[in-house]
């Protein structure tokens, strides 16, 4: 006891000091600021000394001041009870601050790794969290929670990384680099967005729980490279099967900058999942089952007609599928689609150029939904080049395919492959090789006719023998399409020729070549049956 009483009067010399720094402080925000952390401090040793405790060293008068603000020592209440947003935008505001005159990019100041921590806290605010305009980077926001008040503005989000009225044209100057977003739950309470980011350098979205926006849980805004990764977003809280799904809307993800990653993300509620209107982005890892498509739902829409420039890889599409306009320079690789979803490709010029949908798994319910759907209700693809939609796999769903082969075996003089049950693109084969295998003796054959999508192929005999036709269309020329399809021809006649199946099975390993199938919904066991079975479901006709 005699201990404690011995140290008070330290301690209150201690606080008496702290005064007089603060009083040194070269304007006002300062000399509150010191003197708001001198007391903090005294608070802290006070308690120390009375659990008998060692106080810890006083820091030199001459040390920089620690760079991580707390918004409670600002007066933010973190029970959520009273409105939050003019303690938290002061300590944003001092987090601005820069210690020196560094820069990032030219023209934005560096403040050094600065944070502003939430404390853990759920706090109630009433307008947006809106950055300070001067440009600035290399600060951090996290750790706590920020929920909207019924008096919200409509329009805005909750929080705001924009320097002044957005613009839609691209500018070559930045507002803010570096900027980090992290554990961060955000709701909107129906009434606005969750975070925009505008004319930003590098900013980092990750690890946020984003619900109940009204617009948009995350919009990008010309800037570029923004990252946003390892986050949740729904309008409505939900799990699936929610009896409200057709009322969903607004966007879980919408981008309208360039060059920005999107990366191990789920959109659980909201009427578009990903909204697509700039180019070179990139998502990957995403889960979006985010409202149906039987509900008016998509889970990815790419909205740049002639500019997709997008890759989508390993993305999990459940129920929502994916709608691109004019796709130019797309690419939809190893990813999953499930009840019926699929990939729809929107005719809006007629251009469709560079398109690789490839090595993707769809499972439907048998109702003969297409894997890859046309839709040319605006007017038909006209200009068509280097597109390839091949070695997906289907189950419950109806193959479509820009290459696909056959083996038509018999005796006669016409052998006629219909490939229009596979082909995406309807009457239109670009590209045709096909070899006739005959028993015995010679015929003189011909590639007769090419027309709705059927191959027909004549001899000037009646002859025993097998033709095997491959078939190409949307590539800027056949080496493009056939260099597979010449090693599976030779293949097959090998096997022929030992008296094997005509058709080749299909690897188990589940890479699927578009076999042509007379009911598509059960391609993958027709193309494990025999070679009677292949033929009869083939609809390859010898006459």
């Amino acid at each position: 006891m005699a201990e404690r009483q011995v140290a008070y009067p330290a301690l209150f010399l201690l606080l008496l000091l702290g005064i007089l720094i603060a009083a040194a402080g070269d304007n006002k925000n300062d000399i509150i600021w010191r003197h708001e952390r001198v007391r903090l401090r005294s608070e802290r040793l006070l308690a120390s000394i009375s659990a008998g405790n060692a106080p810890s060293p006083v820091p030199s008068s001459n040390s920089a001041p620690a760079r991580v603000y707390h918004v409670s020592d600002y007066g933010a209440d973190p029970t959520g009870s009273k409105d939050s947003t003019a303690a938290i935008l002061s300590a944003i505001s001092d987090a601005f601050r820069p210690l020196s005159n560094r820069s990032l990019i030219a023209g934005v100041a560096d403040l050094g790794g600065a944070e502003i921590d939430l404390d853990g806290g759920s706090y109630l605010i009433s307008s947006p969290i809106n950055f300070p305009s001067s440009p600035a980077g290399n600060l951090k926001l996290h750790g706590g929670s920020l929920r909207a008040s019924d008096s919200f503005p409509k329009d805005r989000y909750l929080i705001e990384l924009w320097s002044s009225a957005p613009s839609v044209t691209a500018s070559t100057t930045y507002s803010y680099e570096y900027i980090t977003l992290s554990s961060l739950m955000l709701d909107a309470n129906y009434c606005a967005g969750g975070i925009a980011v505008v004319n930003s350098l590098r900013t980092l979205i990750a690890s946020c729980y984003i619900v109940r926006f009204s617009s948009d849980g995350i919009w990008v805004q010309n800037g570029h490279e923004t990252l946003i990764s390892s986050s949740f977003l729904g309008q409505h809280i939900t799990a699936g099967a929610d009896p409200g799904e057709r009322a969903f809307s607004g966007n879980g993800i919408r981008l309208a900058g360039n060059d920005n990653y999107v990366t191990d993300v789920v959109i659980f509620s909201a009427a578009i999942g990903i909204l697509v209107a700039g180019g070179a982005n990139s998502i990957f890892g995403v889960h979006c089952y985010n409202k149906a498509a039987g509900f008016g739902g998509t889970g990815i829409y790419l909205k740049l007609p002639g500019n997709t420039l997008t890759r989508i890889e390993n993305c999990y599409l459940d129920y929502t599928g994916i709608v691109s306009e004019d796709p130019v320079q797309l690419q939809v690789l190893g990813s999953f689609f499930l009840g019926d979803a699929n990939v729809v490709l929107k005719s809006v010029n007629g251009v469709m150029r560079g398109v690789d949908i490839a090595g993707n798994a769809f499972t439907g319910g048998g109702s003969g939904v297409e894997i890859v759907r046309l839709d040319e209700t605006a007017g038909a693809f006209t200009a068509v080049e280097q597109v390839v939609v091949e070695r997906n796999s289907a189950d419950g769903m109806s193959v479509r395919s820009t290459a696909a082969r056959a083996a038509i075996s018999g005796n006669g003089t016409i052998w006629t492959a219909d490939f229009s049950p596979v082909l995406l693109f309807p009457n239109r084969i670009d590209h045709v090789q096909y070899t006739l295998m005959v028993g015995s003796g010679f015929a003189n054959h011909a590639l007769r006719n090419v027309s709705g999508n059927r191959v027909v192929i004549e001899t000037d005999v009646a002859t025993s023998a097998t033709a095997y036709v491959a078939v190409g269309q949307g590539a800027s020329n056949g080496e493009e399409i056939f260099e597979g399809q010449r090693r599976t021809l030779t293949h097959l006649q090998r096997r022929s020729s030992k008296g094997s199946e005509i058709f080749e099975g299909r690897r188990r390993s589940s890479k699927v070549e578009e076999d042509l199938q007379g009911k598509p919904q059960t391609l993958r066991d027709n193309s494990e049956g025999s070679s009677k079975e292949a033929l009869t479901s083939s609809k390859c006709k010898v006459s």
